[in-house]
Order: C-alpha cells, then sequence, then structure tokens
C-alpha cells in the first residue's frame, strides 16, 4: 500500500514511448488505439498494445482485460451531418469490478496525469464492464 500512495503522490513517469505513439496516432493516423498499464516496478506508464490504422473499437474493447485496470485512447473517425470528415480522441480508464483493490486505487490516483500529458483528448469515459464504454456511447459523446 505504502508503494501505491508514493507513486500517487510523487507522481508516474510517463515514458517516451507512450508520448510517440499517442503523437503518432494523434497526427499520423497510424494507430486506432493505444492501450496503457502502470509498470509498478519502474513507476511509471508503459504502451501495453497497440491497435493498427485498422482495427476497430471491438478490437480495443476485446484487449482490455477482466481482471486489471489500464487506461486506454481510441481515435473515433465519423462524418457529420454536413458530410464533414471528424476525428475524436476518447480517453478511456478501464477497472472492472475484478481487479484488485490495490490496482484500482493506483489507477485512480495517477489518471489526470497520463491524461495532462496526452494533449488532444476530447473525451473521457469511465467504465467498470464492458456496457458502461459500449460503442454507442462513443457514438453519442462525439456528437
Amino acid at each position: 500500500m505504502a508503494m501505491a500512495f508514493k507513486m500517487a503522490t510523487t507522481g508516474m513517469q510517463i515514458t517516451e514511448e507512450c508520448k510517440n505513439s499517442f503523437m503518432e496516432m494523434k497526427w499520423k493516423k497510424v494507430h486506432r488505439y493505444i492501450v496503457f498499464k502502470i509498470d509498478e516496478k519502474s513507476g511509471g506508464f508503459t504502451v501495453d498494445k497497440v491497435g493498427a490504422a485498422g482495427e476497430s473499437y471491438d478490437d480495443l474493447a476485446a484487449s482490455l482485460p477482466d481482471d486489471d485496470c489500464r487506461y486506454a485512447v481510441f481515435d473515433f473517425d465519423f462524418v457529420t451531418v454536413d458530410n464533414c470528415r471528424k476525428s475524436k480522441i476518447f480517453f478511456i480508464a478501464w477497472a472492472p469490478s475484478a481487479s484488485r483493490i490495490r490496482a484500482k486505487m493506483l489507477y485512480a490516483t495517477s489518471k489526470d496525469g497520463i491524461r495532462r500529458a496526452l494533449d488532444g483528448i476530447h473525451y473521457e469515459v469511465q467504465a467498470t464492464e464492458p456496457s458502461e464504454m459500449g460503442f454507442d456511447i462513443i457514438q453519442d459523446r462525439a456528437k
């Protein structure tokens, strides 16, 4: 517990890999989504999985573990009623009910740090089960 408190109060380190992957997704559109995890040994965020540009939101949802917390960013492309192509980046805080209490606390206290470091996020979704982050919710928030 002391380790979780120490990391939460001193700030987590965001690796260059995390920043670079996010910038590639945001500007170059080479990734559809990125899943981040906290490495408790190093005391920082790392990239857990990167989804290629052709992958879907269902692929992102399937890549999240059932028993551990994660953060994810998803690049949602859509067409408006005016026939304009737009893109919005969603930040997803995933904390399933089956995850450890310690992990939930660590991810909850570290969320603002990673969110601030990833500049350009439009919307945030917090979910404890898949129905709370369904594709319909993403579509509704983007409108």
